[in-house]
């Protein structure tokens, strides 16, 4: 497993996820694969970790999707074994306990746009590119349309998947895809800002929250009502909320502790 091919670095509270091939625009290695994983281990147990931010190296490329000159695109057991490993780290990433925010510095296409969507915040630069261009080499979408269809509407979702087409980062704003679009300059500061403040946020209030909204995505009005009411109580109970409520009326700012 080459560790070169995702830099892991926890600093100020965030841990950052970095995929380290510039050279081939940050295309995911089966062994980055199996590095995201390992390092979301870490992030998860680690008291220090309240965020995680994932980007690519350099400012060409976010992810340009899977390396199918890697060993994915030759042996089909291989590339069955990775394309399961890429949805297992779709499901983690989706549901993780922790905020995660995507830092989009430049194209983000194919398997790119499944590590951007499972993030809770996505800030682009304005020169970012998107698109699904699989049905361009007889391919299509698959593990990432669950995000997409989740995240953009139907008929926009299915006209990116169907025609492959470059997206500008504006277009990918308006289709609800990204969150934030800022000129490439201010990219950093932007992140961090967004980062610092979560940071600061009780983290028990927000893994517990975090869970309540996925889980009730798929349910009816009234069962995620229920089930909304029912996750309430938990935060209420947390010894960060009494801390938050405490602060608010004493005009502080709250210490979270995350218990």
């Amino acid at each position: 497993m080459n560790d070169s091919h995702l830099v892991y670095q926890v600093k100020d509270n965030v841990a950052y996820f970095t995929i380290n091939r510039e050279p081939h625009r940050n295309a995911i290695s089966i062994a980055a694969l199996k590095l995201f994983h390992a390092y979301l281990d870490h992030a998860q147990t680690d008291a220090d970790v309240r965020a995680i931010c994932i980007t690519g190296a350099g400012e060409r490329a976010f992810c340009s999707g899977a390396d199918l000159g890697g060993g994915m695109g030759s042996d089909p057991s291989v590339a069955m074994a990775a394309f399961k490993n890429y949805a297992r780290l779709l499901k983690r990433l989706s549901g993780f306990p922790k905020p995660t925010v995507a830092r989009v510095n430049g194209a983000c296409i194919a398997g790119g746009t499944g590590f951007m969507l499972a993030c809770d915040i996505v800030i682009a630069s304005s020169k970012a590119t998107f698109g699904t261009p699989e049905v361009n080499v007889g391919l299509f979408p698959m593990m990432i349309g669950a995000l997409i269809f989740r995240n953009v509407l139907r008929k926009k979702a299915m006209e990116m998947v169907l025609l492959g087409e470059k997206l500008s980062a504006r277009q990918a704003l308006e289709m609800g895809m990204v969150t934030r679009v800022v000129e490439p300059e201010d990219l950093d500061i932007e992140v961090e800002k967004v980062l610092s403040a979560l940071v600061t946020k009780s983290p028990i209030g927000m893994k517990i929250g975090k869970e309540a909204f996925y889980a009730s995505a798929d349910m009816t009005f009234e069962q995620a009502l229920d089930l909304l009411a029912e996750k309430l109580g938990e935060v209420v109970s947390t010894q960060d909320a009494v801390e938050g409520i405490t602060a608010f009326i004493e005009k502080r700012t709250p210490v979270f502790k995350g218990k």
